[in-house]
């Protein structure tokens, strides 16, 4: 009786490690590449409006924002007014790193 009781408390520990382990990479399936902003780039350079295609890209590079800033090749892009106004347009809150 033992034996099958182990075996029960094992099988939930693994569906529960599972559903946790899917769930991490949902949370965290962002892929922190600059260039994922590339549809953006004439809105952070120029001023022009953002497109809804760099909306979504914006949206999803949120997590990603503070690595960005942090770099020095990247933050000018990241924290220049125009990327403040795209920011906005877009519904999307720059972080404070």
């Amino acid at each position: 009786m033992k034996a099958s009781h182990n075996n029960i408390v094992v099988g939930a520990l693994l569906m529960v490690s599972l559903v946790l382990v899917y769930e991490a990479e949902v949370c965290l399936g962002v892929t922190c590449d600059p260039m994922e902003l590339s549809p953006c780039l004439s809105a952070l350079t120029n001023g022009s409006p953002p497109s809804q295609q760099c909306c979504t890209k914006l949206k999803q590079q949120v997590p990603c924002l503070c690595k960005y800033i942090k770099d020095p090749d990247f933050s000018k892009y990241v924290t220049n007014p125009n990327a403040k106004k795209v920011a906005s347009a877009c519904g999307v809150t720059i972080p404070t790193c």
